[in-house]
């Protein structure tokens, strides 16, 4: 199938709340700061699974833009043919979307578009009839209830302390059912709102706000923001201070860091000529937790044969959502964690025809499927990890969708 692609300059004015634009209709969203990508329906599409579902995926798409006819006027990364993607976490089972969706609205600075698929008229860009509220919703332990879990993070402790790996990331999972289907919308206008540095994002089914950004592809130029290492925010602001300067002391959560960092270096050096990785990191500020954060940054040699994806596959799971060594955690978390993770902490983003890109991890994520929503949240588990602890870092994460989830 030949897609016939159009890319139109708008009028700032005509793209200011994106969100606003967006009927139920499939949507699809990667938004921070009120720049990014919007869209709706969809003009072709491939489910993929299991092992080689990277593989297949960026297969298909190669093959779909040789095949699409694109008049782009804008020429920025995200005009023209672009695909929206969500992938599993796991190889087993391991479904994984990516899609292009029949219309793109775009925003990035001073400059808008529109993109349509297909040979129809360009829609009118009105605002949609705003979501509703979900009804009725209530909240439930997921797989395991909080002891059971704390339990779980106690056995990992002591395999790490035995020396059978050096980290773990263990996640939890809250199951919300509300009266009616849950309009997807109404999250995320939330979410853009309350966590604006995030980017908030949603792909066929899978939703949330992630402060991490596992690659951004751009005109040869890659970047990786590796968190790991968390706190949890008091709302005092001379407290909240000295917890962040506790934080970025914390040889917990500086080693936890380290880990995640050299994860990523790791991964991206063999597709980059140049690498810049700071030797410590900062801490980033949330609405409602602190983060070690650092930025990985390079220079890549082979655009012209790896896309963004690709790099994606490269890096994932990077040390921050598997542990260290990776297949060793990855295993474990199989063994003991006790759910299917889905998408969650999985590669979540867009790219286009030329491959450059964004993908995020899957993060203050979750799934929803009619009138049921699936939350997730994960902590790193380390040598010193206390189980306590970790559960309260656990609720913390869940705040953002939790929040974004109930009527004003």
């Amino acid at each position: 199938m030949s897609l016939t692609v159009r890319t139109v300059r708008l009028d700032l004015e005509e793209a200011t709340r994106l969100l606003d634009l967006v009927p139920a209709d499939r949507p699809v969203t990667w938004l921070r700061r009120g720049d990014g990508l919007v869209g709706w329906g969809v003009a072709a599409e491939v489910r993929t699974l299991g092992v080689t579902r990277f593989a297949d995926a960026a297969k298909w798409w190669s093959e779909t833009t040789v095949r699409a006819v694109v008049h782009d006027e804008v020429n920025e990364p995200g005009s023209g043919l672009v695909s929206f993607g969500t992938f599993a976490f796991a190889d087993e089972p391991g479904h994984s979307v990516l899609v292009v969706p029949r219309v793109v609205v775009g925003r990035r600075g001073d400059v808008a578009w529109l993109t349509t698929v297909g040979d129809g008229d360009a829609p009118d860009l009105v605002p949609a009839a705003p979501p509703a509220a979900p009804v009725g919703a209530s909240f439930a332990d997921g797989s395991l209830n909080g002891e059971q879990w704390m339990s779980v993070v106690a056995d990992a402790v002591g395999r790490i302390n035995r020396g059978d790996l050096e980290k773990v990331v263990l996640a939890r999972d809250l199951v919300v059912t509300a009266d009616e289907p849950v309009d997807v919308r109404w999250p995320l206008h939330r979410l853009s709102e309350g966590y604006p540095m995030c980017w908030t994002f949603h792909v066929d089914g899978m939703f949330g706000a992630t402060p991490e950004m596992l690659v951004r592809r751009e005109r040869g130029l890659v970047t990786s923001r590796v968190l790991a290492g968390t706190i949890r925010r008091t709302g005092d602001d001379d407290g909240d201070l000295a917890l962040a300067a506790a934080l970025a002391r914390s040889s917990k959560d500086l080693e936890e860091h380290e880990y995640a960092v050299r994860s990523v270096a790791d991964a991206l050096e063999p597709h980059c000529s140049s690498m810049n990785v700071p030797e410590a990191p900062f801490v980033l500020h949330l609405p409602n937790v602190m983060h070690l954060a650092t930025d990985v940054a390079g220079v890549v040699h082979d655009a012209a044969t790896v896309s963004s994806l690709q790099l994606a596959e490269a890096l994932h799971p990077s040390a921050a959502v598997g542990g260290t060594p990776t297949g060793t955690a990855t295993d474990l978390i199989a063994e003991i964690e006790g759910m299917d993770r889905g998408r969650y902490a999985g590669p979540v983003g867009w790219m286009d025809a030329s491959g450059d890109g964004e993908w995020g991890i899957a993060l203050r994520s979750a799934s929803v499927s009619g009138s049921t929503v699936r939350l997730f949240a994960g902590c790193g588990i380390v040598a010193d990890s206390d189980p306590e602890a970790e559960l309260a870092e656990a609720q913390a994460k869940f705040v953002p969708v939790r929040d974004a989830l109930t009527a004003d």
